[in-house]
């Protein structure tokens, strides 16, 4: 069954550090071969707090997510992303396909 990571980057407070996870976020995909869903499009907050963007990545299952997501190369990355922005992320499992 497929699992997703959605991010949500709710604030910016340092652009920079932001630019730098972005660089490694995007190499610590590799070998983990999440197909992204999307990434930072057009959006609209219907409902809840407000956010300035959002990432929903889709993976085999939530055992390749919790991968993808602990292993040290995304560690690293979420080192910045912690001092560049305010994020919520959560991994959610998906239904079965017919």
């Amino acid at each position: 069954m497929p699992a997703y990571v959605v991010l949500t980057r709710e604030c910016t407070h340092d652009a920079e550090e932001l630019s730098r996870y972005g660089e490694k976020a995007k190499a610590a995909r590799e070998g983990h071969d999440p197909q992204p869903l999307a990434f930072y499009g057009d959006f609209e907050v219907l409902e809840g707090s407000d956010m300035e963007g959002a990432l929903i990545l889709r993976f085999p299952d939530m055992a390749a997510a919790r991968a993808w997501y602990e292993s040290p190369a995304y560690q690293e990355a979420r080192k910045h992303r912690f001092q560049g922005s305010d994020y919520r992320v959560f991994i959610v499992d998906g239904v079965q396909e017919a």
